[in-house]
């Protein structure tokens, strides 16, 4: 491997991209806000690594303290992302971010590293077989359905909030519980908000804004949740065509 890998900071976030939304023009006001969120992530330990390059190869993490998730633990990382796409799959990139993340909670006296999973593999989370080839196993779960991986040093564990588990709230009509942490986000916003206002249905956004209210959320979330009908729906992010499929026949 010739290529190198960065991590950002606050001297370099400015000028380099976060590989998500590289050059879709759709997705920038979404890429803006990511910066933003990761610029006061940083003092926090927020790590975004990637690799210096044109392309989407990066993994994020956090100290699960201020994870803006639904998981509690004693002095563990969480990985909200790590994502190796198109030409750059099969060359060991994922293995290498992994490694490093490893590597650097150890350094930094962490008792483990874990990220949000689930039995069957859906987009926007981690492939759990990856994960168990390196020792992660499923430590809790949610719903028989999502499932909390962790890779202990010391035999301490994670685990999901009580409220996490409660996958159901008061109101009916469709909501949506978010935050600015990926930048597709934006997008989906505004295009659920026109199908909503176009077909007169009752729309309920929620941001999520604090650590507080993201580790108190009443579902799994690893930046967006959606509820209908009082139940929790799905992870995935919203757009016209999803929202007919799913939930308005």
């Amino acid at each position: 491997m010739t290529e190198k890998f960065m991590n950002l900071t606050m001297d370099t976030i400015d000028r380099e991209h976060v590989c998500c939304a590289i050059s879709d023009k759709k997705h920038q006001a979404g890429v803006l806000e990511k910066k933003k969120w990761l610029k006061e992530r940083f003092t926090e330990g927020h790590v975004f690594r990637k690799l210096d390059v044109q392309g989407k190869v990066f993994i994020e993490y956090a100290p699960l303290e201020t994870a803006w998730v639904p998981i509690q633990g004693n002095n563990y990382m969480y990985i909200y992302c790590l994502w190796v796409a198109g030409s750059f799959k099969g060359k060991g990139y994922a293995n290498e971010l992994l490694k490093y993340c490893i590597w650097d909670a150890k350094e930094k006296g962490k008792a483990g590293v874990c990220v949000l999973s689930s039995k069957k593999k859906k987009p926007f989370l981690s492939d759990k077989k990856f994960f168990l080839n390196y020792g992660f196993e499923v430590v809790d779960t949610v719903k028989q359905e999502y499932e909390l991986l962790a890779l202990s040093f010391d035999g301490n564990k994670p685990y999901f909030t009580e409220c996490a588990k409660q996958l159901r709230i008061k109101e009916n009509e469709l909501t949506i519980y978010y935050d600015f942490q990926c930048p597709y986000i934006l997008n989906s916003i505004v295009q659920v908000k026109e199908y909503c206002n176009e077909h007169n249905i009752p729309l309920h956004l929620i941001v999520v804004d604090t650590l507080e209210k993201a580790k108190n959320l009443p579902c799994v979330f690893n930046n967006w949740a959606v509820f209908y009908k009082g139940e929790f729906e799905t992870h995935h992010l919203l757009n016209a065509v999803f929202l007919k499929k799913k939930f308005l026949l």
